[in-house]
């Protein structure tokens, strides 16, 4: 009752339909709160109908099935609502585009006090608003997208990393590039265009665009290889709701991880000088020393290589036969329940009640869907390490193959039992 609710809809107070992005945010958690209660409450063995509270498999089973229809729901929702963000957020981008037009403005006007106003802060200020422009061109073309953020969004619909600091190079490069071109369409003095046309030389701008062109590359390659590595089966990738600021810092599970967060560091310092040697020096291209230049090689090499390492198959360790207290040891007999040990079965990001209940144990030719069972805060199955799972009585006794398949699509190698009548 609590997810039908969820699914109510009206546009004044609290709208919970997905028309508005504010719909479909309030529907999304009041159908994570009906989620949570129904989930706490069958844990606790309330709601459990009396038909099968007799059968320990059966109830299992009714537990499960409920507890999927809902995280179906939540999941609905969780789309919806992600869809809606992306078509809101694009108004957000172009209000830190111009927000950075203003703070570029005051702070040119600030400076000009004493020194007075020159050629190169009236290019400065013009590239900014022709640069302001073309991005509010762009964000409102892809504004169903999220705007500036569209180019960024992986295929996994995550903030990538490799493109958010190519992007910030090519915006800087742009920038500076356009700061020189209006300068030399305003000068008048022989003199003064040899200057700005000798500011663009390779000698004076070889760091930079090392490190321009090092970004880039990373930034293809790494796509590359991580569809490379999933077609291949060694890496699990799970689609996001909605893209996250914190997924330029974080695994795919949302912790910390060491190769994102020194590579966006470092770039973002070799950024903000480059950006302080175009404000010095607005003739030529900002000379980045050698020294910097080597230190963003060194931090992309470690990002691709922590790209290149990520992930894994998932494995099938040892099937066993689960065992109760109390319970005599025994061979495996059709209705059992077996303990199936590995690694990987849960892949990053797939920790949600949905894409735990799409996860299958092939057992011959029979498919098992895992049960979900439920605990106080969470699930005690499946886990990344143990699945549970009933053999079913279409399995034939004898020798039969295991296999589990993940929520990402990914499959184990075979792994043989004995079952026996």
């Amino acid at each position: 009752m609590a997810v039908q609710e969820a699914r109510q809809s009206t546009h004044s107070g609290g709208c919970t339909c997905g028309d508005c992005p504010h719909g479909a945010r309030e529907g999304h958690h009041r159908a994570v709160a009906a989620f949570l209660a129904k989930r706490d409450g069958l844990a606790a063995g309330e709601g459990l109908p009396a038909a099968v509270a007799h059968s320990a498999g059966a109830s299992r089973q009714w537990v499960s099935d409920e507890l999927t229809q809902s995280a179906r729901a939540v999941a609905e929702r969780s789309r919806e609502a992600g869809e809606a963000w992306l078509a809101m957020v694009w108004r957000s981008t172009l209000f830190v585009v111009w927000g950075g037009v203003i703070v570029l403005t005051l702070a040119e006007a600030f400076t000009a006090i004493g020194s007075g106003w020159t050629t190169a802060r009236t290019a400065g200020l013009v590239a900014a608003l022709v640069t302001a422009a073309l991005l509010t061109a762009a964000a409102r073309t892809h504004r169903a997208r999220g705007g500036l953020l569209a180019p960024l969004i992986g295929e996994d619909n995550r903030l990538s990393t490799s493109r958010a600091v190519a992007g910030s190079w090519v915006l800087l490069v742009v920038f500076a590039v356009l700061v020189i071109a209006i300068q030399l369409a305003g000068a008048s003095e022989h003199a003064d265009r040899d200057a700005l046309i000798a500011g663009l030389e390779l000698a004076r701008g070889l760091g930079m665009l090392t490190v321009l062109a090092l970004t880039c590359a990373i930034a293809v390659v790494v796509r590359h290889v991580v569809t490379v590595r999933v077609l291949s089966r060694l890496l699990q990738k799970v689609r996001a709701d909605r893209p996250r600021a914190a997924d330029l810092l974080t695994d795919d599970a949302g912790r910390g991880n060491f190769a994102d967060v020194q590579y966006v560091l470092v770039n973002a310092v070799a950024v903000v000088f480059a950006a302080v040697r175009l404000a010095r020096r607005p003739e030529q291209l900002p000379d980045l020393p050698w020294g910097l230049a080597l230190l963003v090689v060194v931090s992309a090499a470690t990002y691709f290589a922590g790209k290149f390492a990520e992930g894994g198959r998932p494995v099938v360790l040892s099937v066993v036969r689960a065992r109760e207290a109390g319970d005599l040891d025994a061979p495996i007999r059709t209705g059992d329940d077996i303990e199936i040990r590995g690694a990987g079965f849960v892949p990053p990001g797939a920790a949600t009640p949905d894409r735990l209940a799409r996860m299958v144990v092939r057992i011959g030719t029979v498919h098992v869907h895992v049960p979900l069972i439920p605990v106080p805060g969470g699930f005690a199955n499946p886990t990344d390490t143990v699945l549970t799972v009933p053999v079913p009585v279409e399995v034939e006794p004898g020798r039969v193959d295991v296999q589990v398949v993940t929520a990402a699509g990914a499959e184990t190698d075979r792994v043989t039992i004995d079952v026996t009548d």
